[in-house]
């Protein structure tokens, strides 16, 4: 099935080639889009001059910083666009190993999103700080409790999707930029009744560069899932339906000039 691998960038100059080289080596038959944030260090250009040698890399440049979120939805708008059936996405620092892609494609043989997952039998992190690897289970588990989920990482950045489930989770209307991007799809795949699967990986600190987590990331996904846990996600089908029971307004209007004229006194000439 026709792939697309989804690498957001920004200031990644030092990670990028070697990113691009490990996915082109492990799933070769993919296309990568990479969507670079106008990065003041030349991400872009790199990426670009590898296009050129490489027509299954492409770079979709935007003119400033606009967040993780919103990096993924012009990626997915562009995979819809184009016709891809499988969609992955995945961080350009390293952090997530390419080796695993296949395995992930693959799990789509059954499910519709596929997660690679750090605390999944099997998964583990390297190089982590106890209290990064204490923040990242407690975010997940928070998830669980609040949204009903049983995955056991709900942050993670390393997954793919079904063309048909970005469509069914209506995914170009999510709201979140930071990591919680990652809590909102996963949110609405599960109220979608999507089959939901995760692959253990080995997640490593980046090689170069500096983590692009912050207090108002961890904040904002504190914050939303709050708010999804208050108003869940409806799937697009369940609105149209309901939208398909409801009487029209015409027929409403019918009915109660109906009922007026049933109950008003008859008058007869005399």
């Amino acid at each position: 099935m026709s792939t697309l691998v989804i690498v957001p960038t920004y200031n990644e100059a030092a990670n990028i080639l070697h990113t691009l080289d490990e996915i082109r080596m492990y799933l070769p038959e993919a296309d990568v889009l990479v969507v670079d944030d106008g990065s003041p260090d030349g991400t872009g250009d790199l990426v670009a001059s590898r296009g050129l040698a490489d027509p299954q890399i492409a770079l979709l440049s935007r003119a400033g910083k606009s967040g993780l979120g919103d990096a993924y939805r012009a990626g997915f708008a562009h995979a819809l666009e184009h016709g891809y059936e499988i969609v992955a996405e995945m961080d350009a620092d390293g952090s997530h190993p390419a080796r695993r892609l296949p395995a992930l494609v693959e799990a789509l043989g059954f499910a519709d999103l596929a997660i690679g997952s750090r605390w999944a039998p099997g998964g583990s992190t390297a190089g982590w700080a106890r209290h990064r690897h204490l923040l990242s289970r407690m975010a997940s588990r928070y998830v669980r409790l609040l949204l009903g989920t049983r995955v056991s990482d709900a942050t993670s950045g390393f997954r793919a999707f079904r063309a048909a489930t970005l469509d069914t989770i209506d995914a170009l209307s999510t709201v979140s930029n930071g990591y919680s991007f990652q809590i909102e799809t996963l949110h609405r795949a599960h109220r979608s009744g999507a089959v939901i699967t995760e692959v253990p990986i080995v997640f490593s600190e980046r090689a170069h560069g500096r983590s692009k987590m912050s207090a108002g990331i961890v904040v904002e996904a504190f914050t939303r899932v709050i708010q999804w846990r208050r108003r869940p996600f409806r799937p697009l089908a369940q609105r149209r339906g309901e939208l398909a029971q409801r009487p029209s307004s015409e027929g409403q209007r019918g009915d109660s000039a109906s009922r007026r004229a049933e109950s008003a006194p008859s008058l007869t000439k005399a």
